[in-house]
């Protein structure tokens, strides 16, 4: 008879149970962030690359000819119309209200935080999860029009005529500004570097966007930079026995050389990975041909 009574009770209360666990919110109350396929991964953009000038080059009265701008030490992006985009292809996750107000066209630029702050804003820029109270000082920092095609001058007018139509707190205009000669550049120059700031950007008048490094938009810095692949890792001796000693690299003009220097004891236990790209610094070259004086800087970021 219990039982029986069990049966009844529990035939009762059942549909009421079920009717409850339907209309209950779920246990957990967390958003779920929606999972990205392959297919929904951006692809690396197509980007104008600078080529270096050394700084002892003249240019002549050909220097009339180019814009002249501060070369920001900040994360390339490009804006796509709706996304922030990296140089590798990845995603950057600006937290929301970042890109308020942002033009539907693309633009090519860098995130910036300031001078000497790559580091940080690096750091940002590859988080899942957006630091909103810190990307409050971010900016990103516009220096083309990369989809039209028509010379620099050109475009830059074009971005000019939307810059005066946004009145997003968060996007900037690089400054471009124009010298007579080689003397006024390198003081320019100067005073940039003696500021903290890395160096200064020409852009040719005339350069039409154009995908890889490009002759028509130079980097000048008193100190060069360049870009390569590391090959192989050479083991270190005396202090660093059991860490690395030097990166064996290739450029993109295909030289290979020996880096061993510039890196800190924990990179040393850590060194970069094989195939990835890393930047580094030299002074000139030697009368072979090589990057002279090469110094490790950092891993290309973010990749």
């Amino acid at each position: 008879m219990r039982s029986h009574l069990g049966l009844l009770a529990f035939l009762f209360i059942a549909p009421t149970l079920l009717c409850q666990a339907d209309d209950a919110p779920p246990a957990s109350h967390t958003a779920v962030p929606p999972v990205t396929t392959a297919a929904q991964l951006p692809a690396p953009p197509a980007l104008m690359l600078a080529k270096s000038l050394d700084p002892d080059a003249e240019l002549g009265t050909e220097i009339t000819h180019y814009w002249v701008s501060e070369k920001l030490d900040g994360v390339r992006a490009r804006w796509d119309g709706s996304r922030l985009i990296s140089r590798g292809g990845h995603l950057i996750r600006a937290p929301e209200g970042f890109t308020a107000g942002f033009p539907k066209v693309a633009l090519d630029g860098e995130l910036w935080l300031g001078r000497g702050t790559f580091a940080r804003m690096s750091g940002l820029a590859r988080r899942l999860e957006p630091d909103a109270e810190a990307w409050r000082e971010v900016r990103f920092m516009v220096f083309d029009l990369p989809m039209r095609d028509a010379p620099f001058t050109q475009r830059l007018n074009e971005l000019q005529r939307l810059f005066s139509h946004t009145t997003a707190p968060h996007l900037a205009l690089i400054e471009q500004f124009r010298v007579a000669n080689q003397a006024e550049l390198m003081a320019r120059l100067h005073a940039v570097e003696q500021a903290g700031g890395e160096g200064l950007m020409l852009h040719h008048e005339d350069a039409l966007y154009r995908i890889g490094r490009s002759s028509q938009l130079l980097k000048v810095k008193s100190v060069q930079d360049a870009e390569a692949r590391v090959l192989a890792h050479e083991p270190g001796r005396g202090k660093y026995t059991g860490l690395l000693g030097a990166l064996l690299v290739e450029d993109d003009q295909g030289r290979r050389f020996r880096i061993g220097t510039g890196f800190s004891d924990a990179e040393r236990r850590n060194p970069p990975p094989i195939g990835s790209t890393i930047t580094f610094q030299y002074q000139g070259e030697t009368t072979t041909g090589l990057p002279r004086f090469a110094r490790y800087l950092r891993v290309r970021e973010p990749e």
